[in-house]
């Protein structure tokens, strides 16, 4: 025996459409797209579904193909260039990991991502020789490597202190 629902209960249903319910929604994924603010990460799968609808005998679909798995390779997206089948594995968690905040807790420079992104927004931190304010800088795979504490940043000199690395003529 069921009970009769609740008037919010019944609200509630109406917006759920269990007829057409696809099982790849990923709950966790709107989570994600909506804390980070990231627009259309479902666009890669989409267009690679094109490349993969464009018949074996275009001769532009070979390029395309490459142009895109090397564009989502070079930003650390996917692991490897293989196929289009990669494509599938792009998230909202693969773009939230290459995030800049993301890239300081990863290298162990922050204790969580709170303090990475605060960091950043008072401008401790510099990629290569440019000074960024944004953590939701999308960091790609050669720019990982050049991650860094800014010249005048006091973290920068309070770490080489504590490594035995600071001059102790410097200001």
């Amino acid at each position: 025996m069921v009970r009769k629902l609740k008037f919010h209960e019944q609200k509630l249903l109406k917006k759920v459409d269990y007829v057409n319910w696809s099982s790849d929604n990923n709950v966790h994924e709107g989570k994600i797209l909506r804390k980070f603010a990231i627009r259309k990460p479902r666009q890669i799968r989409d267009i690679a579904q094109l490349i993969r609808d464009l018949p074996d005998k275009n001769p532009n679909k070979a390029k395309l193909s490459r142009k895109l798995l090397a564009k989502l390779f070079d930003m650390g997206l996917i692991p490897s260039i293989d196929s289009l089948e990669r494509c599938e594995t792009v998230s909202a968690s693969s773009f939230c990991r290459r995030r800049l905040a993301s890239i300081l807790v990863h290298e162990n420079m922050c204790k969580d991502i709170g303090q990475a992104a605060q960091f950043i927004e008072q401008g401790h931190v510099r990629i290569g020789a440019e000074l960024i304010t944004d953590p939701a800088f999308l960091v790609t795979r050669t720019m990982s490597d050049l991650v860094t504490w800014t010249n005048a940043s006091k973290i920068r000199k309070h770490v080489e202190s504590y490594n035995n690395i600071r001059d102790d003529f410097e200001e």
